[in-house]
């Protein structure tokens, strides 16, 4: 290890332990956190069941950066190199259009044996897998509606689908010995303003009864469904907006996933996970960078992102609350794309340990504000950047920006030499 960023650390261990900060203490507690990284940045959000069906369902990837993934393989392949220039052990999740197999399947007939190789791969990895059912980019979800459909068959198709995934996600979570976090996410809403409100969310609820009414033991699946307040298509009405799912969440003791671009862009999902888990036992985080929309940029150090770790870590909610990663540029090398939004993820965790939380929710509680104010702001400038290489040095991945000339090696000798 360079002999810099040891002195460098040493130092910054001195400054932090003057705030009764362990910094090994944390550098523990952050191994142990584990990311969710999304399969779909690797592909644009292609998948391998329909190739020849475009994106619906209010998602759009723009850009055209060659070398993206095409077949199981390859995505594996770019995700290993990713995880590589990752520090810890994490988690892939993928949707249900994933599946690594030779026979023509629809969604509603997948069953374990599609992912047999992921969860292979995943195990001589030491990853963890999470699942997601594919209710976009299909024929019978052309105009907008799955699990809210008036038609009684194409609901049901949508219904056994989702059965089949929590089956699916089921035998994730038995062959990995990580518990799966299935989450349900589907585009219904109408572009312009309805007439009933109620019936879709009436059956939209019918639906998630019916795909829930089988148990499935929660050390092996957790379910958790996903809100929206507008999108492509569905800009005057979503059915599964924040009020139904929470509501649907409390009821039915699901967990609760909160998506960073799926809220008013001047809304943020920070404020709201607090007042959540005072009710919820687990919450799903996809953590995005909206920009304007729901646009999914790749995650940076912003304060959205810092305020998420923030109260994770404050508020003591770490173990209660899943973190996966969701956003697609097409732009940008897709490889690259998955280690500066993943390494931001956890060096924003890492920020959030090392304030002195017990120190300044004193000066709160004794009414001190001007003792807060400064304290917050002096840590801004604290030393968690020589932490932060340390903890990459010895997790045996790059530090600082030397993960970048791996990135543009491998784009020249794999990415770049695709079809």
């Amino acid at each position: 290890m360079d002999q810099s960023v040891v002195d460098s650390y040493k130092l910054a261990k001195e400054m932090y332990a003057r705030h009764g900060i362990d910094v090994d203490r944390v550098l523990e507690k952050l191994a142990n956190i584990k990311v969710s990284i999304h399969c779909w940045q690797g592909d644009d959000v292609q998948g391998f069941l329909f190739k020849d069906e475009s994106l619906s369902g209010g998602i759009a990837v723009t850009g055209s950066y060659p070398g993206r993934a095409s077949t199981p393989t390859e995505l594996r392949q770019d995700l290993e190199k990713a995880l590589s220039l990752i520090p810890g052990k994490h988690k892939v999740n993928l949707h249900a259009i994933y599946a690594d197999t030779d026979e023509k399947v629809d969604l509603d007939q997948l069953e374990p044996k599609h992912f047999a190789n992921w969860v292979e791969w995943a195990k001589e990895q030491g990853l963890g897998l999470d699942f997601n059912p594919t209710c976009f980019s299909h024929p019978k979800a052309d105009d907008g509606f799955t699990l809210s459909h008036p038609d009684a068959s194409i609901r049901q198709f949508w219904i056994d689908h989702c059965k089949a995934s929590r089956k699916i996600a089921e035998y994730f979570g038995k062959e990995t010995g990580q518990t799966c976090v299935t989450n349900f996410w589907v585009p219904d809403g109408y572009k312009d303003i309805p007439v009933d409100r109620l019936a879709p969310r009436q059956r939209l609820k019918q639906s998630l009864d019916e795909i829930f009414a089988e148990p499935i033991d929660p050390k092996y699946n957790v379910d958790a469904v996903e809100s929206k307040l507008f999108g492509i298509g569905s800009e005057s009405y979503v059915v599964g907006s924040h009020e139904f799912y929470m509501g649907y969440s409390i009821a039915n003791n699901k967990a609760f996933c909160l998506d960073a671009g799926h809220f008013h862009p001047t809304e943020v999902i920070s404020n709201k996970i607090s007042s959540i888990l005072m009710y919820i036992d687990e919450l799903l985080l996809h953590v995005s960078r909206p920009v304007r929309w729901d646009s999914d940029h790749v995650v940076i150090m912003d304060d959205e992102l810092l305020d998420i770790a923030r109260e994770l870590v404050r508020g003591e909610l770490l173990d209660r609350t899943h973190i996966g990663l969701d956003f697609f540029d097409g732009s940008i090398n897709h490889v690259a794309a998955w280690v500066i939004g993943t390494r931001n993820t956890i060096k924003a965790l890492l920020r959030a340990m090392l304030e002195p939380v017990e120190q300044l929710r004193e000066a709160e509680l004794n009414k001190d504000y001007t003792s807060r104010l400064a304290i917050t702001e002096e840590f801004k400038s604290y030393p968690f950047g020589a932490v932060w290489d340390y903890y990459c040095a010895t997790a045996g991945v790059p530090v600082r920006e030397e993960w970048l000339q791996q990135v543009k090696t491998y784009e020249q000798e794999v990415l770049l030499k695709r079809v």
